[in-house]
């Protein structure tokens, strides 16, 4: 099942896609990654959704990733004793530790935390930025606050704290519970909510041991600031747009996808690009020009995925909206602009051997009649450097390891195939040769360009490159050992 884009899509599971014949059907509309919500749903159905994805997966003979999104610290109001009060504009409203309910002159906020962080003149946000609240003076267990736009609140609404840096970890106690459960599970990358500084993917890696990739999400402006530190730890980044636009003027999140876009592609770690991508689509079956050119706009810039969210998870229409994504993704990159933007936004590195060599196949394939460009990994690092340089050719990846297979799933322009272990470079060329022939990239006519490792079965030894045909009594009259 052959991709005719290079970015990928990330399509999140729900109740609207929980059984084999819509998830299946959803891989087949182009989903390549699956996003297991861990804020909604019990594990048991995680499981069920798990397992019918590594059914599909067995039944098409393609890997399927999937990335389990843990939900994070949730900092929300306490109760109200008429379920909710309206604050106008200009008038004070207290914010304690008192669990009493509240009423129009106050209200609990059971985090301690934020009151040990909160300075006169920081700003509250509750209700996704619907109610802002401005502190005029505060303690450890108390903050007096100006209302600066009003509205109704209610019970539990979440609270966003964006001028100061909480003394929260990233990681609650059902996120560790739940980081466990989908290491043990099997999934393939996790997402990390809440990340404010490095600290909080290094703890979240030490835990997952290697058994899952962890990717941050950049939903908080603290996180922004520490970008280069974060991303430097990170094996991939998600740009979520949902809270970091509640914590940032809108304007200002524009640019800044654009920036950490570019900054992971030189660091070539996969991003993603998220929230209210297509929302419209959870009640109707068509997106509006707006969202069709945010889509665009993310894949013009590079991103390595485009997600969707309740789209595909509670939508009425999960399959159009894929179907939707796919087809937006397609004419994008076949507009003659889309490959000028990629290529003046790419950033050279030539640092190591390989990234001479992944710089190498991607101007031999600009300049040569080439196929396609096979990698034959253990790690997956060659491949994301090839990614990197964004090549105008497919990008296969072959490896005997599974999971190294299935996290690639999520990297532009990456068809990852499984192929037994090799001993000689031949070897490698033959099987580099019948996926790009198998999968429909290239005749016997055709080359292909083919990278590997001597010694084999090691990670990181990457040098050797090889234009070679595509027709296998070429290869072995070519190189009988």
């Amino acid at each position: 099942m052959r991709r005719l884009r290079n970015v990928k899509i990330v399509a999140t599971l729900g109740p609207a896609s929980s059984d084999y014949k819509t998830i299946r059907a959803l891989f087949e509309a182009g989903a390549d990654v699956f996003r297991l919500n861990m804020s909604h749903g019990t594990h048991d159905e995680h499981r069920v959704r798990y397992d019918i994805l590594r059914q599909i997966e067995a039944d098409t003979g393609r890997p399927v990733a999937v990335l389990a999104d843990l939900q994070g610290p949730k900092l929300r109001v306490g109760t109200f004793a008429a379920g909710a009060t309206d604050l106008e504009e200009g008038e004070m409203f207290r914010l304690d530790l008192d669990p009493a309910e509240g009423d129009s002159h106050r209200v609990c906020l059971p985090h301690p935390e934020i009151f040990a962080a909160l300075e006169p003149g920081a700003r509250l946000l509750v209700n996704d930025g619907k109610i802002r609240l401005k502190v005029i003076d505060c303690g450890p267990d108390f903050a007096n606050c100006e209302v600066m736009v009003g509205g109704t609140i209610s019970n539990r609404k979440g609270v966003n704290v964006p001028d100061v840096v909480l003394p929260l970890a990233a990681l609650s106690e059902k996120d560790r519970v739940d980081l466990e459960f989908a290491c043990e599970l099997g999934a393939d990358w996790l997402a990390l909510s809440f990340v404010q500084r490095p600290e909080d993917v290094t703890e979240a890696k030490e835990l997952a041991k290697g058994r899952a990739m962890v990717l941050s999400k950049i939903e908080k402006p603290s996180a922004e600031r520490a970008f280069d530190e974060i991303l430097a730890v990170s094996d991939g980044i998600m740009v979520a747009r949902g809270d970091l636009g509640v914590e940032l003027p809108v304007h200002a999140v524009p640019p800044i996808q654009k920036r950490l876009i570019r900054k992971c592609r030189a660091a070539a770690k996969p991003v993603i690009v998220a929230t209210q991508m297509l929302e419209s689509m959870i009640e109707s079956p068509m997106p509006t020009r707006a969202e069709v050119s945010d889509v665009a706009t993310a894949i013009y810039e590079g991103a390595d995925a485009v997600m969707l969210s309740a789209e595909s998870a509670a939508g009425r229409y999960p399959i159009d909206a894929v179907q939707t994504m796919n087809a937006v993704a397609q004419s994008v990159e076949g507009d003659s602009t889309y490959r000028d933007i990629i290529e003046a936004s790419r950033i050279a590195t030539r640092q190591t051997v390989t990234d001479g060599i992944v710089a190498a196949a991607r101007e031999i394939a600009e300049t040569t009649d080439v196929s396609a460009i096979c990698c034959y990994t253990q790690s997956g690092k060659t491949v994301g450097l090839v990614c990197r340089e964004r090549p105008r050719v497919p990008v296969i990846a072959l490896s005997p390891i599974t999971q190294t297979l299935r996290k690639l799933c999520l990297n532009w322009g990456v068809h990852a195939v499984r192929c037994d272990e090799v001993s000689r470079f031949k070897e490698a060329v033959v099987n580099a040769a019948r996926a790009a022939r198998d999968y429909g990239f290239a005749d016997e006519s055709h080359q292909i360009i083919v990278m590997a490792g001597v010694p084999f079965n090691v990670t990181g030894t990457t040098n050797i490159l090889r234009v070679a045909p595509c027709d296998e009594r070429l290869i072995y009259r070519t190189d009988p050992e």
